[in-house]
């Protein structure tokens, strides 16, 4: 009897001992990729200790912690979860099995519903000054014949000829302007415009300013550079009705946001720029990607960017940018670069740009 119970309770120790290891062990970056299948991917961002699986139309996002600490999971925009974090040992990533289970269980959770993947339920492009405000001028002789190139004036006419665009290839998502002529919205009217836009619960909204450089005293810069926020910047992001008896967690859930919008936007610069080299990058320098908080793209709770189409003070590009074909040529490079962000944010899996 004494045996049996002795045998009994070394049994009950090692099958114990033989579990314990399922739930402290971790697992390697690859590992886990493995252990995920499909088409997951992984981003990590090293200044923010930070990281996100992406694939199947969602993200998961988390801030790294210590060994066995737990914290707040972002799944989208929406949903939070407590689990074991991810941490760093020996400056590698490794993930707790409970944390890589929930991960595969959320993307099988999606898997083929299509009504849960994220897509871009508006877009907004906002066409730079109008009206009192006309922006850059400058005023050349051609031909013999004085003529004014005004900033408000192209930007308009390459902001109708994008919303025409996007209007036909998709015309199941709000494409607006937010002036369709020589008016002046405030620049917080055009933010509204863009914050205020009804979107459905897996939906998000883009927002693109459009605007032309020009230089005081210099007339030789000459090119095109896209913008988006100096990720420094922060915002209040979290709807807290939304995190409730997550309060102390709303700080990291915000940062998390912060690094989804701050991420996806230099994704939606990247599709522009590459557009926008091939369309006029013979004729007109890639000045690049760049950081900075403007006010449209700092109080717009969205990925968004500003765009600068070339130099008016520079007189061979202001003359490009009164040609009715080259202005084209820009407005398309716009197109293909949205359009591929949309693909980005809605195709199953994405598009592996991290890894």
């Amino acid at each position: 009897m004494k045996q049996n119970l002795l045998r009994k309770i070394i049994l009950l120790l090692l099958t114990a001992f033989l579990a314990f290891p399922a739930f402290t062990q971790s697992m390697s970056l690859e590992e886990t990729l493995s252990n995920l299948g499909g088409d997951i991917k992984f981003r990590w961002d090293p200044f923010f200790a930070s990281g996100a699986f992406f694939g199947e139309g969602q993200e998961i996002s988390f801030a790294s912690g210590r060994e066995g600490e737990t914290g707040p999971v972002l799944l989208g925009h929406r949903e939070v979860l407590s689990l074991p974090l991810p941490y760093l040992d020996n400056g590698n990533i490794r993930f707790p099995h409970s944390f890589v289970d929930e991960v595969r269980f959320t993307f099988n959770r999606y898997n083929g519903d299509n009504m849960n993947r994220y897509r871009i339920g508006a877009i907004i492009i906002d066409p730079g000054h109008g009206g009192r405000d006309s922006g850059a001028i400058r005023h050349y002789v051609v031909q013999g014949k004085e003529i004014s190139i005004i900033e408000k004036e192209i930007v308009l006419r390459a902001s109708k000829m994008l919303h025409a665009s996007l209007s036909a290839a998709f015309p199941d998502k709000i494409v607006l302007l937010t002036r369709e002529g020589d008016s002046y919205p405030s620049l917080e009217e055009r933010v509204e415009v863009a914050n205020s836009q009804p979107l459905g619960e897996n939906e998000i909204a883009i927002f693109i300013s459009v605007h032309a450089n020009s230089t005081i005293a210099n007339p030789v810069p000459q090119g095109f550079e896209v913008f988006y926020l100096d990720p420094n910047h922060r915002r209040d992001l979290v709807d807290r009705s939304m995190h409730v008896g997550y309060e102390e967690a709303i700080p990291l859930i915000n940062l998390l946001m912060e690094q989804e919008i701050t991420t996806d936007s230099i994704i939606l610069a990247n599709f522009i720029l590459r557009h926008m080299e091939a369309a006029v990058g013979d004729v007109s320098p890639n000045r690049g990607l760049k950081s900075h908080d403007f006010f449209v793209v700092r109080d717009t709770l969205m990925p968004a960017v500003l765009v600068e189409l070339g130099f008016i003070s520079n007189r061979e590009e202001a003359l490009r940018l009164i040609d009715n074909t080259y202005l084209m040529k820009l407005s398309d490079a716009l197109y293909k670069g949205i359009s591929d962000f949309i693909a980005f944010i809605e195709r199953p899996g994405g598009i592996a740009l991290f890894q």
